[in-house]
């Protein structure tokens, strides 16, 4: 497999700005991270690994919701500002649409 990232010094353009442009596209072409990838060897995993792994995650997976059911744990969305699991709706009671961005809260 070869890649070929070429890059021509553009009239006033510094030495290392051309460096610089020249990283970003071996970067772009993802070959850094192959090579690193490939850098050690790593052997793979044996099937009785990945069942075991695999049980494991269910049954820890099994307790959490029955933990969920009994109320004893708060289940927490996947993702920011997500609504999953049970918790309700947030109504909008505003019937005049709002402009974009004056809701939007302000990193300080």
């Amino acid at each position: 497999m070869s890649i070929n990232a070429e890059v021509q010094k553009s009239g006033s353009e510094s030495t290392l700005s051309t460096i610089r442009k020249f990283s970003r596209r071996v970067q772009g072409t993802g070959l850094v991270k192959t090579v690193r990838n490939q850098r050690y060897f790593k052997r793979d995993t044996s099937k009785t690994v990945k069942k075991k792994r695999a049980l494991k995650l269910i049954k820890r997976r099994a307790q959490y919701r029955q933990l969920v059911k009994e109320g004893k744990v708060v289940e927490t969305p996947k993702y920011p500002g997500h609504r999953g699991g049970n918790r309700p709706a947030q109504s909008t009671e505003s019937t005049t649409p709002s402009r974009l961005g004056e809701t939007t809260p302000i990193a300080r």
